[in-house]
């Protein structure tokens, strides 16, 4: 990256995302099937557009990216992970009646997949279908199509070809283990700025990751420490980020969807900063610094806990690297289903990703992965907070 490193942050002085950008290449990404196991294309793609960006990357034997932007210092250095798989499903069976038994690639719901328009990968080529429940037909079934019971034994893909029996079916050359796409039928209202789509998560994450990268680059900032932008290719199955981060990154933001419902605290017209996951809380100090970073520049922000979901610092974390792992989010209702998210949301992850991308470091005594020096090491607040003016504690507060 040519300049010289800059302070970071402020008004004006601050990189802007090109939200046409990150749309434009969102719906393209979008069109891409990249069901968990079938994702060379999507790969392909996103490295024709770091290529354009001019960042350079490598490649891991499946695919996964691993792409450097060079900072001041190479250590203590950062990446921010986005995962380029979806949902989708596998041929499980080959039924007499010429239709397709699934099994699903990822957690998701059989009521999805109901209706959905598919691509079957097969031997000889991609043949299109349709998943519905086995009894799809009011005039033939009556009330039963209200009452049958939802569940991936109780679906099929039927195919667009003439084919009767599963002789046929190998005919076309389709077998047990072929991979299924949905189609993701993307809907973007530029009047409400809303999205609707299959597979935002996490395409739009990635796509918000490329806008940031593009720019810090358009800007011509120089990063104070060396970023690297990873985009896994396992996270719908839990795999993710174990095997991309070469056991040298010491603080890792995890991108991904944030599930806006009852009980939760997400949003889509802002970004989520999540306090925990699955698979525990996240590391108070980067997550402290993600807010600072949005209160200091109103950028709009929402904290949450997920209890029912994993994210890519899971595997990071899980694999034996020893790192400092935050996850932020966009919005998005109705997740792994029919996912909506708004141009508010991404916009304002955008934002907290340029400007955490320009940053200092969390502490700069992480670039050693052991230390001696106790002083070094960093402290969490235990102290009393002092009470509001004239307000009553909390738990005498009428």
């Amino acid at each position: 990256m040519a300049g010289s490193a800059q302070p970071v942050i402020g008004g004006s002085d601050r990189p802007t995302i090109d939200m046409k950008y990150v749309r434009t290449l969102l719906l393209e990404l979008l069109e891409i099937p990249s069901p968990t196991g079938y994702t060379d294309q999507i790969v392909h793609r996103v490295g024709d557009e770091l290529r354009q960006l001019g960042i350079p990357f490598e490649l891991t034997r499946r695919g996964a990216i691993r792409a450097d932007l060079e900072g001041e210092l190479r250590s203590p250095d950062r990446a921010l992970v986005a995962h380029l798989d979806t949902l989708g499903a596998m041929v499980k069976a080959l039924k007499s009646n010429g239709r397709l038994a699934l099994a699903p690639i990822g957690t998701w719901s059989s009521r999805f997949a109901e209706g959905a328009r598919v691509s079957v990968f097969t031997d000889l080529g991609c043949r299109r279908g349709t998943i519905l429940p086995l009894k799809a037909s009011g005039h033939t079934f009556g009330d039963d199509v209200d009452t049958q019971p939802i569940g991936w034994d109780y679906i099929e893909v039927r195919l667009d070809e003439i084919v009767q029996s599963a002789e046929e079916l190998v005919t076309l050359g389709i077998h047990v283990g072929d991979f299924v796409a949905v189609d993701p039928a993307p809907e973007y209202l530029p009047e409400s700025g809303f999205l609707n789509s299959r597979h935002l998560d996490d395409k739009a994450g990635v796509a918000v990751v490329l806008g940031a990268a593009k720019a810090v680059l358009d800007a011509g900032r120089r990063l104070p420490i060396d970023c690297h932008l990873i985009f896994t290719i396992s996270e719908e199955v839990g795999s993710g980020s174990s095997h991309t981060l070469h056991g040298d990154v010491a603080e890792m933001v995890t991108i991904d969807s944030a599930t806006q419902a009852p009980g939760q605290n997400s949003s889509e017209f802002g970004v989520t900063i999540a306090a925990m996951d699955s698979a525990g809380p996240f590391d108070w100090h980067l997550n402290r610094k993600l807010i600072d970073l949005c209160d200091e520049h109103r950028i709009r922000h929402h904290r949450d806990v997920f209890v029912h979901y994993r994210s890519d610092s899971a595997s990071a974390v899980e694999a034996g690297n020893d790192l400092r792992t935050a996850l932020v989010c966009f919005g998005v209702d109705a997740s792994h289903g029919w996912e909506r998210t708004h141009d508010g949301a991404l916009q304002a992850l955008g934002d907290l990703l340029v400007l955490y991308m320009l940053s200092e470091p969390t502490f700069l005594s992480d670039r050693e992965s052991m230390t001696s020096v106790i002083e070094e090491f960093p402290t969490q607040p235990i102290e009393m907070a002092e009470p509001a003016d004239g307000a009553l504690p909390e738990h005498e507060a009428q």
